[in-house]
């Protein structure tokens, strides 16, 4: 009887994640609107799917869509579930963090990783996404950086991230896969950019 119990919660579990990927891939939200007379952006909208797995043999997984905007003083990240439904707003500028969630609660933090991780419940390194999006290591220190064949960067290991990019276009790359290896679980981040 546990076992065919077992089987039915895995085959529902398993149900969810696919109706939850099929939504995912409708979830990118909107562009975010520029400031008047701002600074020139950075823009990106696309999906994204976290999956950890830690010792014990738990497992989490979170998707949905985001839009990315970066002037290189100021930074908004919005966060979508599957839906569409925007979960959370980060704004990013000088040394602080600020989420604003989408029932209007306001939490602060000098870093945006934190405030993703608490949002999500898992990391994604949005300090290091500032130049990965664009196809770039940044100023941490890089282990194994390998090139393809068009020289763009396809690989490296940055602040204890294994970092994937490819299918470039002219802003950067539109696959990232991230990995982490931590002492308590393994954390893989995919993005994949929808914007034109």
């Amino acid at each position: 009887m546990m076992a065919w119990l077992r089987i039915a919660r895995l085959k529902a579990v398993l149900a969810f994640l696919a109706v939850a990927g099929l939504m995912a891939g409708c979830a990118t939200p909107a562009r975010i609107a520029g400031q008047p007379g701002g600074a020139p952006t950075f823009d990106r909208t696309g999906r994204f799917a976290v999956n950890v797995v830690y010792r014990d043999g738990k497992q989490d997984a979170v998707q949905g869509g985001f839009a990315w905007q970066d002037s290189g003083q100021r930074l908004v990240l919005d966060l979508a579930n599957p839906l569409g439904s925007t979960l959370a707003r980060v704004e990013v500028s000088s040394g602080m963090a600020v989420m604003t969630r989408s029932n209007g609660e306001i939490e602060r933090a000098s870093t945006a990783d934190g405030l993703v991780d608490h949002v999500l419940g898992s990391p994604i390194p949005v300090a290091g996404l500032r130049d990965w999006l664009r196809g770039r290591t940044g100023r941490d220190p890089v282990q194994g950086l390998e090139r393809d064949a068009s020289g763009q960067i396809a690989a490296f290991t940055q602040s204890g991230w294994r970092v994937a990019l490819s299918r470039y276009d002219v802003l950067g790359p539109r696959l990232l896969q991230l990995s982490r290896v931590d002492f308590d679980r393994d954390i893989r981040v995919r993005l994949v950019i929808d914007d034109q």
